[in-house]
């Protein structure tokens, strides 16, 4: 079997080992496949591969007819899969697949580091300290920012599946009171409680399901946890956002089109949000006149919640088992 991987370097740049698909056949990987010119790029690069890996190069319905019929297997680096066209590879009969499960944890304690840089700012602390301010204080204790503690504040939960359930646990252990928001709030909750129905039970004892409403108006924290649709585009803008509690703070680790940034940008200005901190924006790479990488009450981070080495070896492994299934007949992890 030909594979070829289009987009491989910020999955493994080099710390892991492509060796299991090396075991499944003719690999060749690529750093990169910017998609300018995709007759000379992806179609170059992919032309006779029966199985083509992808992070984020994208697969139109024109690519996948000119790479059909060779082309049966399509493993997309990532839970999303929006960079292909799954009906046109269903049309042509060309399996896809994707990576359900794999940054859980690392997303959920990113979630927290973000909440907790808002709350301490410990970068700038430090900082200050090496510039010399402590040295030079005539006190034994200053701050630069106001210092913020957790317990007894709300968190508001805007997605519930396993990185929301996740980041629910840590934010319970920081002595939050957790609220949801999920349009399916029972189906949640049986898939949290598993085969184990005293886990299941403590897990939904930390969390109460509130109408997105409810958590706007509750929240001194909102952390955006569900995935990019037609319905949840712009979820954040300025509409939503004046339903908020002023001087809420607001954290997004799951995709950059929910908000609306030139809103939040707004809305920071005024204080209406007191800080936001976003690892994923609009436009990735952004633009370099981004409204949130400009704005002095926003955080923003490279898209790094998932990059844990352990999450990507984790992706990795999952990505060589879908591949084993599919050559056995028996495919997993299917998007329709």
């Amino acid at each position: 079997m030909k594979i070829v991987v289009l987009d491989g370097h910020v999955e493994n740049p080099g710390d892991l080992s492509w060796k299991g698909f090396e075991d499944l056949g003719d690999l060749t990987v690529y750093d990169r496949t910017p998609y300018e010119d995709f007759d000379r790029l992806i179609l170059d690069r992919a032309k006779g591969a029966e199985a083509v890996i992808t992070n984020k190069t994208p697969l139109d319905r024109q690519t996948l007819t000119a790479l059909a019929p060779e082309l049966k297997y399509i493993g997309v680096l990532a839970t999303g899969y929006n960079v292909v066209d799954v009906k046109a590879a269903s049309d042509l009969g060309i399996t896809v697949t994707n990576i359900p499960s794999y940054g859980t944890a690392a997303v959920a304690q990113y979630t927290m580091a973000l909440l907790l840089e808002m709350c301490h700012q410990v970068g700038l602390h430090s900082q200050s300290v090496k510039n010399g301010d402590w040295t030079g204080s005539i006190d034994f204790s200053y701050w630069k920012t106001p210092q913020i503690e957790l317990s007894g504040k709300t968190m508001g939960l805007i997605g519930y599946g396993r990185i929301g359930r996740a980041t629910a646990r840590l934010a319970a252990a920081f002595g939050m009171n957790v609220i949801a928001y999920t349009p399916h709030p029972s189906q949640n909750v049986a898939i949290s409680s598993g085969s184990d129905s005293a886990a299941g039970a403590a897990q939904d004892d930390i969390v109460r399901f509130v109408p997105l409403d409810t958590l706007f108006h509750e929240s001194d924290v909102i952390s955006l946890h569900c995935p990019l649709t037609q319905a949840t585009k712009g979820l954040i803008d300025a509409s939503s956002i004046a339903r908020m509690k002023d001087g809420v703070m607001l954290i997004n680790t799951a995709r950059g089109p929910l908000i609306v940034e030139e809103d939040l940008s707004k809305a920071l200005d005024s204080g209406k949000v007191s800080f936001a901190a976003v690892d994923v924006l609009d436009k990735e790479p952004p633009r370099k006149d981004d409204p949130l990488i400009g704005n002095p009450r926003c955080l923003v981070t490279p898209h790094i919640a998932w990059a844990s080495k352990e999450s990507r070896q984790r992706l990795m492994d999952t990505a060589v088992d879908n591949l084993k299934a599919f050559m056995g007949g028996a495919p997993q992890n299917v998007v329709k």
